[in-house]
């Protein structure tokens, strides 16, 4: 079932992801940056050795500097004559080969060697690795993306409880609704019944029990087509409205009417007719109910190109605008007495078995609502 809840989760999850994305390119540029600046403070370091060697009077404060501040990048320096230096790596000894050799492969890979030449003769290489602060930022977006996995895998958890405490709310409701809906023509057959055993004019209150196991059997109908998939067959759509309007106003005080307008005479649609009924009956009960003393529901069908339009209006009560964005939600209701699973039920049957839209167009309080179905019409 669409609702508002499924919608903002994944808007939660959707921004978040891509908050962490743009962390993460934010990180790895920051960290090509800091390789460059490595890089220039390496080649600024090699030209400083360079000032040692081909300087005949004393060295310039600024050589000396760039020489000693330069004590957390590993490097060593190979000469062509053989001669190695070893900077910033502890316990590697000059005579270990294999372990100079790995680190001299280490350090490849990580950063490109410097060439160092003096007067255009090639006379050493520079191989240097990552600091410890560059190590240590390469395995920051890994942590990053870590926590974003953590975040979505919190985020599908929530999701899925808050659905399981939907589902539960909807079933919950539903075993009230249905006990609601039964002891209704129960009770009148009862009553019925009473009458029989006292009456001369039994075949009267028999039509009257007959009508009302009837609606016992459309009852258990449609809680059976509710557990299941439906059949939709193309049906006469104002022929199944005038039906709900009709067994409606048959219930309905003086004080409160019903209209039904449609633009042709017969608009076919695919529907389940049980189903869809129930939907529509649901939707105007509601309307009915919001009208304290006198008033009119009108139910306005129209036909557009691919698709039918039912709206539904009245000069009711109205929704209060806190609960516009939770009506079809389970367990929401506007009434003092209810279990709010008539409109999500609505929901249900008109999104997710007819594959149509259901919808609040405007709804204030004290003037009144108006209410929206849209169907696949049949051409």
């Amino acid at each position: 079932m669409k609702n508002n809840i499924f919608n903002k989760n994944w808007l939660v999850i959707l921004i978040s992801s891509l908050m962490v994305g743009v962390i993460l390119w934010n990180t790895y540029i920051f960290f090509q940056n800091f390789k460059i600046e490595e890089r220039n403070k390496m080649e600024l370091w090699s030209l400083a050795t360079l000032e040692l060697i081909d300087i005949d009077g004393e060295i310039s404060n600024l050589t000396l500097e760039v020489l000693k501040k330069n004590k957390t990048t590993p490097m060593i320096k190979i000469d062509t004559d053989g001669v190695v230096e070893i900077n910033n790596i502890d316990d590697l000894k000059k005579s270990d080969s294999l372990q100079l050799k790995k680190l001299i492969k280490k350090f490849s890979s990580e950063n490109e060697p410097i060439k160092i030449f003096l007067s255009g003769e090639h006379i050493s290489t520079l191989y240097y690795g990552n600091s410890g602060l560059l190590n240590k930022l390469k395995f920051y977006p890994f942590a990053l993306l870590f926590i974003a996995v953590l975040f979505g895998f919190i985020a599908f958890l929530l999701f899925k409880s808050s659905k399981i405490a939907e589902m539960n709310m909807l079933w919950s409701g539903m075993a009230k609704e249905t006990a609601h809906q039964i002891g209704t023509p129960l009770t009148s057959i009862m009553g019925w019944l009473e009458l029989l055993k006292t009456s001369s004019n039994k075949d009267k209150y028999l039509k009257e029990v007959e009508k009302d196991v009837e609606r016992l059997n459309i009852i258990s109908d449609r809680f059976n087509k509710i557990g299941s998939k439906p059949k939709l067959s193309d049906e006469d759509i104002c022929k199944e409205i005038n039906k709900t309007v009709d067994y409606l106003e048959a219930r309905l005080s003086k004080k409160i009417s019903l209209e039904f307008k449609s633009s042709k005479e017969q608009i076919n649609a695919l529907l389940n007719t049980q189903l869809f009924s129930w939907s529509l009956e649901n939707i105007i009960k509601n309307s009915i109910d919001s009208i304290s003393k006198t008033g009119k529901v009108k139910i306005n069908l129209i036909e557009e190109d691919d698709h039918i339009k039912i709206y539904i209006s009245d000069n009711g009560s109205g929704i209060k605008q806190s609960l516009k964005n939770k009506i079809f939600n389970p367990g929401i209701t506007t009434k003092e007495r209810g279990w709010g699973l008539g409109l999500s039920l609505s929901k249900r049957i008109i999104e997710e078995y007819h594959k149509g839209e259901i919808k609040l167009i405007s709804s204030n309080v004290g003037q009144g609502t108006k209410m929206m179905i849209k169907l696949n019409r049949v051409k």
